[in-house]
């Protein structure tokens, strides 16, 4: 369920473009190459619909719904591969914006009416990890290292692999008590809309 996020963003734009109707006889080459004109120049369907989706998102979305068709060629919805003659959505470089020292040290000083926001988001500063990842830590993710120290070991999200990545003493101090199960107990996805802009 964690996963389905992406899914259901395809499935919204696929009952767009194909106008809520749509058989696995409908699935032709040519059929599935409008689905990919359409996400490149798709609107967004969240946060009020407004703007079209990044290139990004539009290749994200492509994928997924590529992936979907090979499984419905595998369990024989479809009799033929129709990935074969699709091409994919090549990924745009990110310019990846940060904070200063000095503009964490003014948000760890703001005032956060969500105290478990506050921890989740000054972590995520400290040690890059992105939302997902934050979502699901647990206090067993977090180990000694060799050196004395500590480290996070997880399976990140977004890329599927394993991850071990040193955390300052700094940082673990917006976890709070060490405890069993989830570190930030309570933070949820939808925090980082309206209560995150506050």
């Amino acid at each position: 369920r964690q996963k389905y996020q992406k899914w259901d963003c395809v499935l919204r734009h696929f009952t767009i473009y194909c106008k809520g109707k749509c058989t696995f006889g409908d699935l032709t080459v040519d059929f599935c190459k409008g689905f990919r004109n359409y996400l490149l120049t798709a609107q967004r369907q969240r946060n009020n619909g407004k703007g079209p989706i990044s290139h990004n998102s539009a290749a994200g979305y492509w994928s997924t719904f590529r992936c979907l068709l090979k499984m419905a060629y595998k369990e024989k919805y479809i009799t033929e591969n129709v990935n074969d003659f699709l091409e994919g959505i090549k990924w745009q470089e990110v310019k990846k914006e940060y904070l200063t020292l000095d503009e964490m040290k003014i948000l760890d000083a703001a005032e956060c009416e969500v105290p478990v926001l506050k921890r989740a988001s000054m972590f995520g500063l400290f040690t890059g990890l992105r939302l997902s990842d934050l979502l699901q830590l647990r206090w067993e993710n977090i180990e000694r290292s060799p050196d004395g120290g500590y480290c996070i070991r997880l399976c990140t999200e977004k890329t599927d692999t394993e991850a071990t990545l040193p955390v300052s003493d700094e940082a673990l101090k917006y976890c709070g008590e060490r405890g069993e199960g989830l570190i930030f107990r309570g933070f949820r996805r939808s925090m980082a809309q309206q209560p995150f802009k506050k």
